[in-house]
Formats: C-alpha cells, structure tokens, sequence
C-alpha cells in the first residue's frame, strides 16, 4: 500500500475493513479509502475539505472519541492529495 492514510479523510489505511477504495477497473486504490472513494470517483464528491474534517470530527465523537482529539486526527485534511490544488 503507497499511502498510510487516506488521501482524502486521513483515515489509516489498515483501519479500513475493505482494503481501500476501488478504482474503475476494480483495482484497490493507493491513495483513498473505501468510505471515500469507490469504482474510480469519489463518493461525496461535492463536499469542501472544511466540511471532511467535521465529517470525521463528527465520526469519531460517534465512536466515543473526545472533540478536541478528532480535530488533531482532522488537522491536516486540507493538506492531502484530494484537496491540495497543487497535486
């Protein structure tokens, strides 16, 4: 696997129960996990970098995580390959 983490939600690419997203040919995709990417396009394909990080703040205070650690997981999201303009 090329990326530790996805590339879109910074979620650790051995946490994802699939293996990854899939690209269009079927093959498991490097860079995104399956929550985020799926038969080669994004599965919430209008949503901002600002609106991922609530996303996975949100997600992990389902999981019983305490805000203010999901917004450290979530800090770096604008930084990644799906939202950084310059890739």
């Amino acid at each position: 696997m090329k990326n530790k983490i996805c590339q879109s939600c910074s979620m650790p690419m051995v946490k994802d129960e699939y293996g990854g997203g899939t690209e269009k040919n079927g093959s498991k995709s490097e860079l995104y996990c399956s929550h985020c990417y799926k038969k080669g396009k994004f599965i919430q394909r209008h949503i901002t970098a600002e609106d991922m990080q609530e996303l996975v703040i949100s997600k992990l205070q389902d999981m019983k995580i305490p805000r203010f650690i999901g917004k450290f997981f979530a800090r770096n999201i604008p930084n990644l390959a799906r939202w950084n303009k310059e890739n």
